[in-house]
């Protein structure tokens, strides 16, 4: 694909067409990163950070209480 800069308000832009957002995973809205190497401008998808166990720990209600389920009687090779 080329394309051409163009001015955007106070700043320039691009536009990339469907196809190379789909190729790319790309979707709006999804945050990238953009930088320079050697003299080409690189767009990359930012992969979003896996929360740790304390952080979903951590959205836990204070007022949550854990329930037993009843699945009903076994009905497999199952031991209980």
């Amino acid at each position: 694909m080329e394309t051409t800069i163009k001015k955007w308000g106070n700043s320039q832009g691009i536009r990339l067409q469907q196809f190379l957002l789909k190729e790319a995973n790309v979707h709006v809205g999804d945050e990238v990163s953009v930088y320079v190497q050697a003299d080409s401008i690189i767009i990359k998808k930012k992969r979003k950070k896996r929360p740790t166990l304390e952080e979903l720990v951590a959205k836990i209600p204070k007022d949550y209480k854990p329930m037993e389920y009843d699945w009903g009687k076994p009905m497999g090779k199952e031991v209980w």
